[in-house]
């Protein structure tokens, strides 16, 4: 396994903006830590593309920030979590964090035995999915709905337009009217539109965010490696984006505030 120095930056990527929640969830915990976000926003969403496509983008973002010397890498996508994150760990000596779906945090606190699970259609349809749910589910109900065009949707800022509204309408009240008392946000996107999808569940379901426990992870493999920053000093968050334009940096900094300041080219 590579060894770093402690001051090295946390390297965090997602096919676009959503893994900015489990970057700020892990400054939240770890604010000494600099970290290094990579957004491939010319090619998200990472949920309708070939696997192999997912594999190569996932490829030379991983080689980018081995470039700068990352000490650990946050997989913040579902998508490429359980399609790449075991091919990324056994071609690159670092440390992974990935996430998946937060399904048995969910169950166990169901009180119907049925749960709803928002992801994109490449996560949904994975073998590693469908193993997860099949593993956890047992006597218990999982209805897993596809979103598409959600993620499009918070690429572009529309956080509350009447087209976003439609589509989470669209995907939350059948899951509702189908007994869902649990729903599980599949895509680090999603946490971005949590306040939408509370108010159209309504007191009939919790929402399940992992993005903190994904930060704990984090927090404990570097405790575990010895990794842990030193400093007492304020961490500083570089970010780069494959499609680094104006619009971007303006929904960065409208989900990031007061951490984002400006974004740099990431080659694609």
């Amino acid at each position: 396994m590579l060894t770093c120095a402690s001051h090295a930056a946390i390297g965090v990527f997602d096919s676009g903006v959503g893994g900015l929640s489990i970057a700020a969830a892990i400054r939240q915990i770890l604010p000494h830590e600099n970290i290094i976000y990579v957004a491939d926003s010319a090619n998200a969403p990472y949920g309708g593309k070939p696997e192999q496509v997912v594999l190569q983008r996932c490829q030379t973002i991983v080689e980018f920030l081995m470039a700068q010397e990352v000490k650990l890498i946050v997989v913040a996508c579902n998508t490429a979590t359980l399609t790449c994150i075991a091919k990324l760990r056994a071609l690159y000596p670092i440390e992974f964090v990935g996430v998946e779906p937060g399904i048995k945090p969910a169950l166990n606190v169901s009180q119907t035995g049925t749960i709803g699970v928002l992801a994109t259609h490449n996560t949904i349809k994975s073998q590693q999915y469908q193993q997860l749910v099949a593993r956890l589910k047992t006597q218990n109900t999982v209805l897993s709905q596809a979103c598409h065009g959600l993620v499009e949707k918070i690429e572009a800022g529309e956080f509350d337009s009447s087209a976003t509204q439609m589509l989470i309408k669209q995907y939350v009240l059948p899951l509702i009217t189908q007994g869902a008392d649990q729903i599980v946000l599949g895509c680090t996107h999603y946490g971005f539109l949590s306040r939408q999808i509370r108010g159209i569940a309504g007191e009939n379901a919790q929402l399940v965010n992992t993005s903190e426990a994904i930060a704990r992870q984090t927090l404990a493999v570097l405790t575990r490696n010895e990794m842990l920053n030193s400093s007492q000093q304020q961490g500083q968050t570089m970010l780069f984006s494959s499609r680094c334009n104006p619009d971007f940096l303006a929904v960065s900094k409208l989900l990031w505030p007061n951490e984002i300041q400006q974004a740099h080219e990431f080659p694609h």
